[in-house]
């Protein structure tokens, strides 16, 4: 079994992933969604028994680390950034206790940073628990994550091919997954996913990766294939988050706005992570309900607040916001700050972004290019070169890159898909 799939990847020649979350392909490390309630009670549960033995055993070093890596997963479960303290406090105990040879809390400490999006500590952590448990594909797992997010997709393809041969299950092959889509390789990403799908163990797996094929067909405007995929995770979990926030999205791009904000109230109301604070006010906006939509950024707002507090941060998506809804220098600001930290796809084109908005487009044109180095048919990124181009003043390449993102995806985003279809008729009309 194991050779038959590693012939399979001789062709991927690289296999990384951009984990926080897997979940949104935005940040974070892929791990098995679940229903979020159902998942923190059984955390919390978790929690209190690992705190119960160490009451009994107080210098238990590998307790010590379970329980961090427990409040970590808890604060991704249910969107609740203070219990990073908590895992890191845990974690350093351990480390305390036992300062060498403990991979688990090095482990520990290299998923938290992930999670924080502090890639570069999540490396050098990840690569000391190698040093300890050279045979980990979680370790592996936490490399892969914070190369693909620090740029170095060489270091990823190492890390996640060795994952791979440790563990050909659900964890490598969504990352196998998310490598082929980055890389432009659409139906060798699918094909990834569906392996993970038949290697998963468990519904809580299951409907993951039913997640994440959703998300595939979405993101090449699929939008029967994409809802099938959310349903049958619906089907498994009927409360499932993720599944919920992809039917509020196909909902969003077939128009029917009253049903996709009765989904990402839902959402929103249990994991208020800014992505889907992001997707829900612009829905609220489309629907005209300005209001509503002011009081979700203003609810954004205070979420970065709450994640610098703890540690952490999610400023790709708050430069999202502030490019697009009126604030060009904090979101340069913002863009020039995670740059600084990683020099992935997603940050350079979130650069590319942040500078055309601030009028510095032949710049922007330069962190466009980065943004495509590795083939990735993302039709955010097109729409982006497309609208730097036009501002070049290269009518026919922007037309050209703004055919491209709508060929791509026409649904890529209720706010911009309508404003590139817009620009194109302008260049057309100025032929």
């Amino acid at each position: 079994m194991k050779r038959q799939y590693l012939m399979w990847s001789a062709a991927v020649v690289a296999v990384a992933v951009f984990a926080v979350s897997y979940a949104a392909r935005s940040d974070g490390t892929p791990d098995a969604a679940a229903p979020e309630v159902t998942r923190a009670n059984a955390l919390q549960t978790r929690t209190v028994a690992l705190q119960d033995k160490l009451h009994a055993r107080p210098d238990d070093a590998g307790t010590w680390a379970e329980l961090g890596a427990t409040y970590t997963e808890l604060a991704r479960a249910g969107a609740d950034p203070s219990y990073y303290v908590k895992a890191q406090g845990a974690l350093e105990e351990s480390l305390k206790i036992k300062p060498a040879d403990n991979g688990e809390a090095m482990l520990g400490q290299g998923a938290l940073a992930n999670a924080r999006h502090d890639f570069a500590a999540a490396r050098d952590w990840g690569l000391k628990a190698r040093d300890a448990r050279p045979d980990s594909a979680e370790v592996q797992g936490v490399l892969v994550d914070a190369y693909t997010q620090l740029g170095d997709d060489a270091g990823a393809t190492e890390s996640l091919q060795r994952m791979l041969d440790l563990r050909p299950g659900v964890a490598s092959f969504t990352r196998a997954s998310y490598h082929f889509e980055t890389h432009g390789r659409v139906d060798e990403a699918k094909d990834a996913l569906d392996r993970a799908l038949t290697a998963a163990s468990s519904s809580d797996e299951r409907v993951f990766c039913h997640y994440y094929l959703g998300e595939l067909a979405f993101n090449r405007g699929d939008l029967d294939e994409a809802a099938r995929q959310y349903d049958q995770g619906l089907a498994l979990s009927p409360h499932d988050v993720t599944s919920v926030q992809g039917k509020a999205k196909v909902a969003a791009a077939r128009g029917k706005y009253d049903e996709a904000i009765d989904g990402y109230r839902q959402v929103v109301n249990r994991v208020p992570v800014p992505q889907y604070l992001l997707e829900y006010a612009e829905v609220l906006d489309l629907a005209g309900r300005k209001p509503d939509a002011a009081a979700q950024y203003t609810i954004l707002a205070e979420q970065k607040k709450l994640l610098a507090a703890q540690g952490a941060n999610d400023d790709l998506t708050l430069t999202t916001v502030a490019a697009d809804h009126g604030d060009p220098a904090e979101s340069l600001a913002l863009a020039q700050a995670e740059w600084g930290r990683r020099q992935s796809v997603l940050a350079a084109d979130a650069m590319a972004w942040a500078l055309h908005v601030n009028g510095r487009d032949a710049e922007a044109l330069e962190f466009s290019d980065k943004a495509g180095v590795l083939g990735w048919r993302n039709a955010t990124f097109s729409f982006h070169r497309g609208m730097i181009l036009a501002a070049l003043g290269r009518g026919p390449e922007a037309h050209a890159a703004l055919t491209e993102a709508l060929s791509i995806n026409p649904y890529f985003s209720p706010l911009h898909a309508p404003a590139a279809r817009a620009k194109m008729a302008e260049l057309e009309s100025a032929r």
